[in-house]
């Protein structure tokens, strides 16, 4: 492809979205340049402090329950505060949690606060993932997924480059640099971006409009969402073994630490050149074979490392799970959309947010047992098994979507539960409308958060 139509290609992935939006995108990509904790929290504790490596995996669970807390917390506080309150306290709380990290001493503290760290900086997930749908039009959503997407590894590449150099001379200026990059994106909230959170219209036919009052019960009992959940979960499990399997396993396989470095590297890398290319190739096509072919690649992408011998061949399966990574994320990120009531996003998104942070937590767990126990090939041979199952639950989830935008109206129809309800009667009410995607998930009257 030449430049110019490279350039024009560009110009067309990121025209048409609302200014909000970018001041959104902008606000992602400085909160990922000051993500230095969790790079480098396990060197900083082994290395700089000298506790042992459990201590540090003790330190590192920690901050992953946080982020597992928070989650729902945040959904819940998203739908009840508003989207900007949640991440002007999500953005402060981290920033000053982080600083006081920097200056703990004592194990229980640091352990502590490395908790609280955890639940601050994974608190504004919900909530910027919510606003994305509240201000991005349903036909942009996956295309505004793939910008922020791109926007956090485009920022958390260039920070762990920054950040390893700063933490060579004082791990302490790293994490005070994280502090005020936070702080930095918390003014930025405040300034550009409005709040967005839906308004409920008080006028006549506003309660019908409106459905019932959704709690995290309500999520729970969202039978095609929490399948959604729950298959994230197996996904998840998979890509977090390019961060805590694969080093153990190159590092047994004889390679050093700036083997495996110079390896991922190309993870970022690819993402960074072709989540925008990509984007703009998948963002019409049909998602349920998206989700099923990235969810194909990333098991056995992972599984082709147990036949990797030089480095050039784990740089290979690196490049080909990548590949899934840029298809799964917003392809996914936009179905939790579809399948969230509109005054329940910020609800239905912590939940969502919750099923990537207990992954965080079990990942390690699993490879550690199966690699100890059985050998990395049997790891390897397990993340083929959970892809293929993903691979068979997104088919059968997503039966009842067609192609495209008109995949809404399919999957309202098929949802079930009093959202497909209202959703057929408002489409044979109005059989004139526009064709416009609707909440797929059952709104049942419930008080809980």
């Amino acid at each position: 492809m030449s430049a110019a139509r490279w350039g024009r290609a560009a110009r067309e992935s990121v025209s048409g979205l609302p200014p909000a939006f970018w001041w959104l995108w902008a606000s992602t990509l400085v909160n990922r340049l000051g993500a230095f904790v969790a790079t480098f929290m396990t060197l900083y504790l082994t290395l700089d402090r000298g506790y042992s490596a459990s201590f540090a995996g003790l330190v590192v669970a920690l901050h992953g329950l946080g982020g597992v807390i928070s989650s729902l917390v945040a959904g819940v506080m998203t739908d009840r505060l508003g989207r900007r309150p949640t991440m002007l306290v999500a953005n402060v709380s981290t920033g000053l949690s982080v600083a006081l990290l920097g200056f703990m001493e004592h194990p229980a503290a640091i352990a502590a606060v490395a908790g609280l760290v955890g639940m601050a900086s994974n608190a504004s997930r919900p909530a910027v993932s919510a606003m994305m749908a509240d201000i991005v039009p349903e036909r942009d959503r996956v295309r505004a997924f793939a910008l922020n997407y791109w926007a956090i590894n485009l920022g958390f590449g260039i920070s762990s480059v920054v950040a390893g150099v700063v933490a060579e001379y004082s791990y302490l200026a790293g994490f005070l640099g994280e502090a005020a990059l936070t702080l930095l994106c918390a003014v930025l909230v405040f300034v550009k971006l409005p709040e967005s959170r839906p308004v409920k219209d008080a006028g006549i036919g506003a309660a019908a409009d409106a459905g019932p009052e959704i709690g995290l019960g309500t999520v729970l009992r969202d039978g095609r969402f929490m399948a959604v959940v729950g298959l994230s979960f197996v996904i998840s499990l998979i890509f977090t073994q390019g961060s805590v399997g694969l080093p153990v396993a190159m590092g047994r396989a004889g390679f050093s630490p700036g083997d495996y470095g110079l390896v991922v590297a190309a993870n970022g890398l690819l993402i960074v050149l072709l989540q925008i290319p990509v984007t703009r190739w998948i963002e019409h096509r049909d998602p349920r074979r998206l989700l099923v072919v990235s969810a194909l690649l990333a098991g056995y992408g992972f599984a082709m490392t147990a036949f990797a011998g030089p480095l050039w061949a784990y740089a290979l399966t690196v490049c080909v799970w990548t590949l899934a990574e840029i298809v799964n994320s917003p392809t996914q990120m936009e179905l939790v959309v579809r399948l969230s009531p509109k005054h329940g996003r910020g609800r239905y998104q912590g939940m969502y947010t919750m099923s990537w942070a207990v992954a965080a937590l079990v990942a390690p767990l699993m490879a550690g047992f199966v690699i100890d126990r059985y050998g990395a090939g049997w790891l390897w041979a397990a993340t083929g098994v959970l892809g293929t199952v993903a691979a068979a639950g997104y088919w059968l989830l997503m039966r009842g979507l067609s192609k495209g935008d008109g995949g809404s109206v399919g999957l309202a129809a098929a949802g079930g539960g009093a959202a497909g309800a209202a959703g057929a009667a408002s489409a044979a009410a109005a059989p004139t409308a526009p064709a416009v995607a609707q909440p797929a998930g059952p709104l049942v009257a419930a008080s809980e958060a």
